[in-house]
């Protein structure tokens, strides 16, 4: 009888999961009022909350996206900070926190240091250019904050840019613009692991199509 060595099971293991779809954004000349909005964006200081209005709808969400996200990230405290942080950042830029789950689960598959073929880093594999031209030298992609705010706010320029049109924004944030392939992955991923219909009114906040302030 064969021996299965730890070695082989992690390979195993790996073998069936599921490749990440990872982006590869495209650099494009900003204009002045764009760059500033995105480095105002950056510059704001970051809270430890998310973004609801009270305790009740922000305990609920919590426990269901937690419950979901806990086969891909198994330990409690690392899932809940990064939930919490994804809702804040996602909610303060006009992004839907469900949609950039389901973005988050496509770029990346959950995991905070993936880098892409074409150097892409973290949850949102985000193209390290955007550093230079938004950010500054001491923003580490790999940094949870950090990665989930670039993600964002890249996601909401892009729908900006598109005016709305979600299909073309999520072609843009992976480098694919008029191909249905991705945009059709993270939409089935949003709509099948993470909708979410909030218990108050008040939870409401999905907000895709709101400017970030």
């Amino acid at each position: 009888m064969t021996k299965t060595t730890p070695i082989a099971l992690l390979l195993a293991a790996l073998a069936l999961t599921p490749p990440a779809l990872a982006g590869a954004q495209r650099e494009e000349a900003l204009s002045a009022s764009a760059r500033a909005s995105l480095q105002r964006g950056l510059a704001d200081t970051g809270v430890t909350r998310t973004a609801f209005g009270n305790v009740a709808d922000e305990a609920a969400w919590l426990k269901d996206m937690s419950r979901r996200l806990a086969p891909r990230m198994p330990d409690e405290a690392e899932r809940l900070e990064f939930l919490t942080t994804l809702h804040w950042e996602a909610s303060r830029a006009g992004v839907d926190p469900q949609l950039m789950l389901g973005l988050i689960q496509v770029e990346s598959g959950f995991r905070k240091y993936a880098v892409s073929p074409v150097g892409a880093r973290g949850y949102t594999q985000v193209m390290p250019f955007w550093v230079k031209v938004i950010g500054s030298s001491e923003h580490n992609l790999f940094q949870l904050r950090t990665n989930l705010r670039y993600g964002a706010l890249i996601l909401r320029h892009y729908i900006d840019i598109e005016r709305g049109d979600l299909f073309r924004a999520l072609g843009r944030y992976n480098g694919s613009l008029g191909r249905p392939e991705y945009p059709n992955l993270v939409v089935g991923a949003w709509k099948r692991h993470w909708d979410y219909t909030p218990a108050t009114r008040s939870a409401d906040n999905r907000v895709a199509t709101r400017s970030p302030g």
